[in-house]
């Protein structure tokens, strides 16, 4: 029998970090999506993107290179994409829906607060283990810098419109 009883806030393993950036939402969403190379992983590693599908069911696909010639691939789909808003993903198969390890759903969320934007960065694991993995792997470091370099993008280009 298969048990579908929703899980409590404390089953969903999720690491989440949230800033405001002073900037309005629709910019903050067009540098999001359309200049991820510049903000989507802490320097000074940097990101290759082999596609970005924009839509539900679309491909993701980025390399992350190293300062030292190290090589993270990401593989995977986009299982929600509403403009403006927010864009979620998961590495748990790829856009041909081939099943792949899962280690997590990403989720990247905006909303307009104080003349600014709310953003929300959330990351969703199957396990504990996968969770603590990824904090240990320096999730609130990494992905809080992240978030800086985002704001720092957005914020400038804000302030020199």
């Amino acid at each position: 029998m298969t048990d579908c009883t929703p899980k409590t806030p404390e089953e969903t393993y999720e690491l989440s970090i949230t800033r405001h950036i002073a900037a309005p939402p629709e910019r903050v969403w067009q540098v999001m999506t359309e200049r991820m190379t510049e903000w989507w992983c802490p320097k000074p590693w940097r990101t290759e993107i082999i596609e970005q599908d924009w839509r539900t069911g679309g491909r993701t696909a980025t390399i992350m290179h190293g300062p030292d010639g190290e090589r993270h691939e990401g593989e995977g789909i986009f299982l929600d994409v509403t403009p403006g808003k927010r864009f979620a993903f998961t590495d748990a198969m790829t856009a041909d829906l081939k099943p792949q390890g899962p280690f997590m759903i990403g989720i990247f969320e905006i909303e307009p607060e104080d003349g600014g934007t709310r953003y929300t960065a959330s990351a969703r694991h199957w396990t504990k283990e996968a969770q603590q993995q990824h904090e240990e792997m320096g999730f609130t470091d990494g992905w809080s810098t992240v978030s800086d370099q985002l704001a720092e993008l957005c914020e400038r280009e804000t302030a020199e419109a």
